[in-house]
Order: structure tokens, then sequence, then C-alpha cells
């Protein structure tokens, strides 16, 4: 199912984080949209450093996070940072610097291939539209463009 006007979206760690975390409407959009999804090298690194985070909220023990792992990360086209433009690596910094500075790679990336962002980061999202980046989409927004999918 591709929604009209969807191609492509970049994944931000917190869309990632709720799909290895639990079953639910984020993970079905990810593997039933048929989008290209899109984030820079930068998320591989978040979810190694939060995994034992995630496995502990989820109810998955760590083989089967591994497995879940691997199915996600295959369905993401990662992209060196390195090939992000400096002009959009520096607006991406001044949306994000005074909300999450970590964030910048997935608004670069996403200035960058001028695709939405999907993020599940409530005060980002905020953050960016005050700035007017309106290329940031929620869970809701998602399901919304999609009409009923559950």
């Amino acid at each position: 199912m591709v929604p009209e006007g969807l191609a492509a979206l970049v994944v931000d760690t917190n869309i990632v984080f709720s799909i290895l975390q639990k079953e639910g409407i984020t993970r079905k959009l990810f593997f039933f949209l048929g989008v290209e999804f899109y984030a820079p090298n930068f998320l591989m690194v978040e979810i190694i450093k939060y995994k034992e985070k995630i496995v502990s909220l989820s109810t998955m023990n760590e083989s089967e996070f591994i497995s879940v792992v691997y199915k996600v990360f295959n369905k993401i086209n990662f992209v060196n940072e390195t090939l992000i433009s400096a002009e959009n690596r520096k607006k991406a910094y001044e949306m994000c610097k005074d909300v999450d500075e970590t964030d910048t790679p997935f608004v670069a990336l996403a200035l960058e291939l001028n695709i939405p962002l999907w993020s599940g980061d409530k005060k980002l999202v905020k953050g960016l539209k005050i700035k007017e980046f309106n290329k940031v989409l929620t869970t809701s927004d998602i399901k919304n463009i999609c009409g009923s999918f559950s």
C-alpha cells in the first residue's frame, strides 16, 4: 500500500524504538506501507546504545530483538551523514538546537532528500513546526493519510 503523494520517509530513532518495543500501529505501518525508508547511519548507533532499555521495555528476549532489528534495518536505506550538504546540516542544526541536537542528522537528511520526517518525538515535532518545518509527520498523520489502517 503506497499512500498517494507519500513515496519516501526519513524515520527517526523514536519511531524505530516504537517498532522494536511492541506490536502496534507504528510497526504495522512500517512493514506494510509501500514507501522507501531512509535514516542517517547515526540511527544504528542509537539502537545499539539503547539496546538494553529497548529489550527491557519489550516482551522480547535478546535473540528476538536481534531478529526484529535485522528486519527493520533491512527496510531502511542508511545514509552516511557526510553525504548530506553542509547547508542542510546547518539548517537542521538551527532547527534542532533548541529542542534536541541529536535529531539534527534526521532533519538534515529529510532536507537533503526533500522528503518528510516521520517522528514520534512530540517535543521535536512541535519545535520543528514552530520553526516552520512542515515536512514532519507523526504516526497519527500517516495513519490519517492512509485512511482506515489497523
